[in-house]
């Protein structure tokens, strides 16, 4: 199993030391930067980074820049560290997409250990994508790929799409699709199922093909 590498930034170097020393001991591989510059260079540089532990007062670019300009192109964990501890600064970073907020002074133990606490939540969330037949679900960011492009879907055609992906080569009654994807408190018409999945099968394209209607009950999906 390879390691999993995570970018320090600071520009402290005893700071990058300590905190590379501790993460080093827990079998961690170590990128290094020394400011928010040198963070941005390191991350685009290198594909393979896990994790990034991200200091908010630093020179050329701070913490909160890093975040942003990472943000528009990676969901890659991000903790970030501070000084000082002000409610304004957590939902900053909070707004910002950061994933947990340390203050210094810290113990490196417990940086390891939040550390660790959020990679393990990550590879949780990986384990929420499904590949099939050309369609990858991310059911965490509720997103759907079609041969690599991203199809635009509405959250119950999403839902629906889930629904199926989930119970391959199943007859689903159109009850069961209601009860299970509108949930027992939707009082519509069971139509509502057949217009969601006209919709659906239109923007799959020819992966729409892999719904099949069942005459007389409902569906089932199948890959072919």
């Amino acid at each position: 199993m390879k390691k999993m590498k995570i970018l320090v930034v600071d520009d402290e170097s005893r700071m990058r030391k300590l905190v590379k020393d501790f993460l080093t001991r827990s079998n961690y591989d170590v990128v290094e930067a020394a400011d928010g510059e040198e963070a941005i260079d390191c991350f685009f540089a290198d594909k393979n980074i896990d994790l990034i532990l991200l200091d908010v007062m630093m020179p050329k670019l701070d913490g909160w820049q890093v975040c942003r300009e990472i943000r528009q192109f990676s969901k890659v964990p991000i903790i970030m560290l501070t000084a000082k501890s002000d409610e304004r600064d957590e939902l900053l970073g909070f707004e910002l997409g950061v994933d947990e907020y340390i203050s210094k002074p810290f113990s490196p133990k417990i940086l390891v250990a939040r550390v660790e606490a959020i990679i393990r939540r990550t590879n949780v969330v990986d384990t929420q994508l499904i590949d099939i037949g050309g369609i990858i679900l991310n059911q965490a960011a509720h997103e759907v790929k079609i041969d690599g492009a991203t199809i635009d879907l509405s959250y119950k055609e999403f839902e629906l799409l889930t629904y199926f992906i989930k119970n391959q080569g199943v007859a689903l009654s159109r009850e069961n699709i209601l009860n299970n994807v509108w949930n027992y408190d939707y009082f519509g018409d069971a139509r509502t199922i057949d217009t969601h999945v006209k919709k659906l099968r239109s923007k799959m394209g020819e992966k729409g093909n892999f719904i099949k209607t069942i005459w007389g009950m409902g569906y089932k999906f199948e890959v072919e």
